[in-house]
């Protein structure tokens, strides 16, 4: 086994953080963002397909989502989709278009958002430290095979610490920054 590079560590560690801020651009805040209907599969052609897959998605109002369906015969199942979707949102139908008014979220609905956003940010905190606790195996185990000294398997896994620290703050700053915006009213 060869030196660990602790730099593929700190990229798996980096991804937790972006695909935690991937979830979050689907979380509803006040406002409507085409992001909202990034969750939304909808049964096209005999299989499920991202909504961006058979519509055009744009945002006319700060509270309106307008939604182009390409093919006409797919309009009742991309309504059908995005109601079941549990986003909260009605959309009505106007031809080939899907109007979708983004109603103002109640206080109730704001908290279980947070809550919601805290349990997102907890699961990619288990991701980051999942990673130290690779990095610091393969790191043991270079050091049992001879590959790196023990001296050497300390600082590294002092490193390893670091990026793991580094990591968990830069979630829980999303997280903090994602609480404002959801409990803005």
């Amino acid at each position: 086994m060869a030196k660990p590079d602790l730099s593929t560590y700190r990229d798996r560690m980096d991804k937790s953080v972006s695909t935690l801020k991937e979830e979050y651009s689907g979380l509803r805040t006040g406002r409507a963002h085409a992001g909202l209907l990034d969750p939304v599969q909808v049964q096209a052609y005999g299989s499920n397909s991202p909504l961006n897959a058979v519509a055009a998605i744009s945002v006319p109002e700060p509270r309106m989502l307008s939604v182009s369906v390409w093919d006409k015969s797919m309009v009742g199942a991309v309504e059908k989709a995005i109601r079941a979707a549990g986003l909260g949102l009605n959309p009505v139908t106007d031809g080939q278009t899907l109007r979708i008014p983004v109603p103002p979220l109640t206080e109730e609905r704001r908290k279980d958002l947070v809550k919601l956003a805290a349990k997102y940010a907890e699961q990619q905190k288990i991701a980051v430290r999942n990673v130290r606790r690779d990095a610091n195996d393969d790191l043991k185990k270079a050091e049992k095979a001879g590959d790196i000294s023990q001296d050497e398997q300390k600082k590294m896994e002092t490193e390893v610490q670091k990026d793991t620290d580094a990591a968990i703050k830069r979630i829980d700053e999303t997280l903090k920054t994602k609480e404002v915006e959801i409990m803005q009213v």
